[in-house]
């Protein structure tokens, strides 16, 4: 029953979606027969001032409609230029994460619950919320003790949220399917895959403990780090609803005129920008990935402070050697091996030819060597990569799309403090040290003593591993002699199991085509 009603929640989304205009917005030059019918269709259905407006306008007052989990959903497609394309991207990115206030009174409900303790023992002040997002919203609160009073940030999770999450999610997941099973040029992108990817983030964007762990180590990654850090948090008032954390008196980036009149030095902030997310990515593998302007401090004595560590991106030590190897290549000029790489690393199939892959980088590298040092961007690099590995079909890795949108965000954010910024002299420094530590000497002393330490585990287990072996023989010489046997239980559910669906398959049927009669009647009126 809850496929049925995920079907009657995709048409009513579909119907907003036509109605604000937002599908006859989208492009249509590729468009043929039926869906190119539908389009046009789309467009006479659509309200008449729905079509006077911009479609990132349209986004917006459809995602107004649909609620907080499908701003979520238009946020996180922003990351995703590679599904969506690139001008749509853009249009998603500028939907704005702002949602209408939840009383006061449920927010001291949700941190009384999740702490434990009355609001009146944990802050001497609570004051109403400033700001309010699709999962959270944030109070000014002050704090008394032994240390005397200081000013927090107290984010709160929204009412409900959850539940409306788990019901939508469903919805996505059968977006995604019936793309994969009518679509097949979108199978490469594995539609299903990105939605499993919005729901573990999400999921633990919602849990409150996660981001202030986030938050933690984050703040031990770069306690040594020049010119960056990021709020300390309180434990003792941060739960799975509510995150307790340094209250902080700067200025936003986006705010140039305001850091420039407080004398900061903006070139030195866009090189310090630019030279912590590639510190944190490269030697953490451990990066913010939402550090747009909102989210970006400058604090009294200069420092960048990053705030809102709900999403965070995570890379591997193979892929960050990956990485590093290819934009190696790329300043080098050695396009074999920025094929070559691409074929270790198991990005594009083995059945391509390595040279031809090798020519359809040079194609982008060349250009590239022909221009000023100050307009080569790096994130434009990695996008270029991205539109060629497609004709190679190579598959999506959610990593290095996360990785590639962020640095496309923390480049903008360099370039509006500096606009002849030179991506790489300022990445020189953190991208040369990290080259000549993990691609050198180093990285091979480093391979052998994880080598080393491998072997040693996989000796501590072999014989577990015998035994396990040992049991697995038996059992499949058994299998072999007497036949693959179901107990009465596991065949009764397998019965049980198809007629379910099947009959729920007829009357799914029958749902949406009294669906689509509704839909009709209510948009008669416009004819």
């Amino acid at each position: 029953m809850a496929s049925l009603v995920s079907y009657l929640r995709l048409l009513r989304a579909g119907f907003i979606l036509v109605r604000e205009g937002v599908v006859a917005s989208l492009p249509a030059e590729e468009l043929t027969g039926p869906l190119l019918f539908a389009h046009r269709l789309a467009g006479l259905i659509a309200k008449r001032h729905a079509r006077k407006v911009e479609r990132t306008d349209r986004l917006a007052r459809a995602v107004d409609r649909l609620g907080p989990s499908w701003v979520k959903l238009g946020q996180f497609l922003a990351t995703r230029p590679d599904v969506v394309g690139v001008d749509i991207a853009k249009d998603l990115s500028g939907l704005q994460d702002r949602m209408a206030t939840f009383p006061e009174a449920l927010a001291r409900a949700e941190i009384e619950a999740s702490i434990g303790r009355p609001i009146e023992e944990l802050f001497s002040r609570f004051d109403p919320p400033v700001a309010a997002a699709s999962i959270a919203q944030v109070h000014p609160a002050e704090i008394t003790d032994a240390d005397g009073t200081r000013k927090v940030a107290v984010k709160v999770i929204r009412p409900g949220v959850r539940q409306r999450f788990k019901q939508d999610l469903e919805v996505f997941y059968l977006i995604s399917e019936l793309q994969e099973r009518f679509i097949p040029a979108t199978r490469r992108l594995r539609p299903v895959e990105i939605t499993k990817t919005l729901e573990q983030t999400t999921r633990l964007e919602m849990d409150l403990r996660l981001e202030a762990a986030a938050l933690s180590e984050m703040a031990e990654n770069t306690k040594d780090d020049p010119g960056f850090r990021v709020p300390r948090v309180d434990w003792e008032r941060t739960g799975r609803d509510v995150v307790t954390m340094e209250w902080i008196d700067g200025i936003k980036m986006s705010d140039v005129e305001g850091l420039r009149a407080a004398g900061h030095d903006l070139d030195l902030l866009a090189d310090m920008l630019i030279q912590s997310f590639l510190r944190h990515t490269l030697r953490d593998g451990f990066f913010h990935a939402d550090m747009h302007q909102g989210n970006l401090f400058v604090d009294p004595a200069g420092m960048v402070v990053a705030v809102d560590m709900g999403i965070v991106g995570r890379m591997g030590k193979t892929e960050r050697r990956f990485l590093a190897e290819i934009l190696y290549g790329f300043i080098t000029r050695d396009y074999r091996r920025v094929a070559d790489v691409h074929f270790e690393a198991g990005y594009v199939p083995a059945r391509h030819d390595p040279a031809s892959f090798a020519q359809a980088i040079r194609a982008i590298g060349e250009p590239i060597h022909g221009q000023p040092a100050e307009t080569i961007s790096m994130a434009r690099l990695l996008t270029l990569l991205f539109e060629v590995t497609e004709l190679f079909d190579m598959q999506t890795r959610p990593e290095l799309v996360m990785l590639q949108k962020t640095m496309v965000v923390v480049e903008g954010v360099a370039r509006t403090l500096n606009p002849k910024f030179n991506m790489w002299k300022a990445a020189e420094p953190v991208v040369g040290s990290w080259i000549r530590d993990n691609l050198g000497p180093k990285r091979i002393a480093g391979d052998l003593k994880a080598g080393a330490i491998a072997a040693m585990r996989l000796a501590e287990r072999l014989p577990d591993l015998a035994v396990r072996t040992e049991r697995f023989a038996t059992e499949l010489g058994d299998m072999a002699e007497h036949g693959l046997r179901f107990d009465e239980a596991t065949s009764d559910a397998i019965g049980k199991a198809e007629a379910r669906h099947t009959r729920s398959g007829r009357v799914a049927l029958w749902i949406i085509a009294a669906a689509l009669v509704w839909i009709a009647l209510s948009i008669h009126p416009i004819w």
